[in-house]
């Protein structure tokens, strides 16, 4: 009686977890305008966000980091 519990159980459980596994789209396409809007951006100036990364990198040799490109003294 308690292994036929047990098995129960565990069939319970691995349908749960494969009910979670399902394939749905993740964004939908009515979703999408709200997550172009400007607000949603990590910075909100990225042209000096870049500037300020590139003068870091040049002046902390720390380059790669932050995907700007140019050269280490600074002059790109």
């Amino acid at each position: 009686m308690q292994i036929k519990c047990i098995k129960t159980l565990v069939l319970c459980a691995c349908l749960c977890v494969l009910s979670a596994c399902t394939i749905k789209p993740w964004v939908k396409p009515y979703e999408r305008e709200n997550l172009a809007d400007p607000i949603m951006s990590f910075e909100s100036h990225p042209t000096s966000t870049r500037y300020i990364n590139h003068v870091y990198e040049a002046r902390e040799a720390g380059r790669g980091a932050e995907g700007s490109a140019g050269g280490g003294c600074g002059c790109n």
